[in-house]
């Protein structure tokens, strides 16, 4: 290149005596009095310069860190090597400084250290937080699993297509984010919450096997693990296909990528994952997400204890999760406690296993005719710890979030390894917090049983061919066989109150598609920013996106969501009435 002949990570012992050209940010300066030393940095590493004559540590001195510099001049040995340094063999004795680009402002924080600011300030400035090479090397490290994850769907048979990001609103279960229409006054586009009835018109127009790395938006609250606004999915679809072939071909790209990118040393689950049923994963692990690195399980205990305490009143669910071998202090179990009830949990209820076999502490006075029921149901060992919630409804969540916590608190997970499951047999319909019937997972997907299902069992009773992939407790992606039959999907909706006009208003595209010979089809769409997200063992997605909204959900660095001109408005039909402060 013409303004540099080599970057700051390239030049090594045998480079030296090379006349060179360096090009990077001024990293750090070390004066000395006599000569100073200092670190010019590059995407690709670390070079130090060294300069002992006057003029050359003048200028060495007026140039602010993080300026843009160019260094010309010759390779010599260091006479005190840095291991540390993959170019800590030589440095180069400049003949020519000049500076490309000045820094002229005070810098908000140390680029070398800007992990440990504010999330805000770090947001405001990231393009500085960027250069801070722990930062930037996990959006490299993104970029290396996309590419795999392209380079192996392609290999697999699948073709990457593009599809609208201008499309139409529809009920898919977030908020849309919609656009106002310039051409068409009162009308709206939305932001696809994702590319689900597109890829399903490719199938119905023959395409055999999509994907895309597809960019969806929805308006929802951020989370630790959910970016807002925006996110990545790898976006699949399959034609002539059942769940199994999802699966056999998930399971290669998952295990594949995560075995490929994995720490070193990392145990990884290879196909078959393991398959659990929607209604066995509540019932033992308290979630539809479970972290199969925990050994407890949740143990349904009603039928024991009902009655037998005040709080364990008939029409209460009682769970339980045992933890043998627990040497942990009251203060602890109190603090248990108290997480357990902050979650929502009327309260979590304990007793213990003595050493000599009889029940001690907490609610233990209360159960003592059924010490041996319990001992054989939770398979109790001396010394054993049985925490317990009881609940009219929502127990399963509170059990679940019980047995986390025993997990984690105990420091009870495997170590180093990524654990697969996937959940199958979601219910096709479930009753919402206000007794309404809706869908329970998704309402493109095809009833187990099909029509004669749909005609002829209670809808609570009618299972649906979805799926769930979930990785150490993390959902990664969603799916399911498609329901491609007219006949199907108006009764499907018809069960849940909508009529064919609602079909034909929100999804006509794809019900009109169907009546023209649609294949049997299946799907799947793991989340590319949970996946590196784990990969990387990061807590916060935030930090493997680029340029990430905080958790407002406002771009502070873009000044966005931002107000427009009265002319902009006008332009697309809108005024807005906000009210008066």
């Amino acid at each position: 290149m013409e303004m540099r002949t080599h970057t700051c990570g390239e030049l090594r012992e045998s480079d030296a005596g090379k006349r060179v050209k360096l090009c990077g940010w001024l990293s750090s300066v070390r004066d000395l009095g006599a000569v100073i030393f200092f670190v010019l940095r590059d995407y690709y590493g670390y070079t130090q310069a060294v300069v002992s004559e006057e003029k050359d540590k003048e200028l060495v001195r007026s140039i602010p860190r993080e300026s843009t510099v160019s260094v010309e001049g010759k390779v010599v040995l260091r006479s005190a090597p840095n291991p540390d340094m993959p170019t800590g063999l030589i440095e180069i004795e400049p003949e020519k400084i000049e500076v490309l680009g000045r820094c002229y402002e005070q810098l908000p924080f140390e680029v070398a250290t800007s992990t440990q600011s504010r999330e805000d300030l770090r947001l405001k400035y990231r393009f500085l937080d960027l250069r801070n090479p722990e930062v930037k090397d996990k959006i490299i490290f993104r970029s290396k699993v996309v590419a795999w994850l392209r380079q192996k769907m392609t290999e697999l048979g699948f073709l990457e297509i593009t599809t609208p990001i201008l499309t139409s609103s529809s009920p898919e279960g977030a908020r849309d984010y919609i656009v106002p229409s310039r051409l068409y006054p009162g009308q709206f586009y939305a932001l696809p919450q994702a590319p689900q009835q597109y890829k399903q018109l490719l199938m119905t127009s023959g395409f055999d096997r999509y994907f895309q790395i597809a960019p969806c938006f929805r308006d929802e609250d951020a989370r630790a693990d959910r970016s807002p606004g925006e996110f990545y999915q790898l976006d699949t679809e399959m034609c002539f296909a059942t769940q199994e072939d999802v699966f056999a071909v998930m399971e290669e790209v998952l295990g594949g990528v995560f075995s490929e990118f994995a720490p070193a040393g990392w145990k990884v689950d290879k196909g078959p994952f393991c398959r659990i049923a929607y209604r066995d994963a509540m019932r033992d692990y308290g979630t539809d997400k479970p972290d199969l690195r925990n050994p407890l399980l949740v143990k349904d205990v009603t039928d024991i204890l009902t009655g037998k305490a005040p709080f364990f009143e008939a029409g209460k669910t009682i769970k339980a999760v045992a933890v043998n071998n627990f040497n942990e202090s009251r203060k602890w179990i109190d603090a248990l406690a108290e997480k357990v009830k902050q979650n929502g949990a009327s309260g979590m209820y304990w007793f213990r296993l003595g050493e000599d076999g009889e029940l001690v502490g907490g609610i233990s006075k209360f159960l003592a005719d059924v010490k041996g029921e319990l001992a054989s149901r939770l398979d109790l060992k001396a010394g054993a710890f049985v925490a317990l919630v009881a609940e009219q409804k929502g127990v399963e969540k509170q059990a679940g979030y019980l047995r986390t916590e025993l997990g984690v608190g105990l420091d009870l997970l495997e170590k180093d390894a990524y654990r697969f499951c996937w959940i199958v047999d979601f219910p096709m319909y479930e009753y919402d917090d206000e007794g309404v019937l809706g869908f329970c997972h998704n309402p493109f997907s095809m009833p187990q049983g099909g029509l004669d299902a749909l005609c002829n069992k209670d809808p609570l009773d009618i299972l649906a061919y979805q799926y769930d992939s979930v990785v150490n407790g993390v959902e990664l992606s969603s799916g399911a066989v498609r329901n491609h039959e007219p006949a199907i999907m108006e009764k499907a909706f018809e069960i849940v109150g909508y009529g064919k006009d609602v079909i034909e208003q929100k999804f006509s595209a794809l019900y009109n598609a169907f009546k023209f010979g649609a294949p049997p089809h299946a799907g799947i769409a793991p989340g590319v920013d949970r996946m590196v997200m784990l990969l990387l063992g990061e807590q916060s997605i935030r930090e493997i996106i680029t340029f990430p909204m905080d958790r407002n959900a406002r771009d502070v660095l873009m000044g966005a969501p931002s107000n427009v001109t009265e002319k902009q408005l006008r332009e697309v039909h809108i005024k807005v009435d906000l009210p008066k402060a």
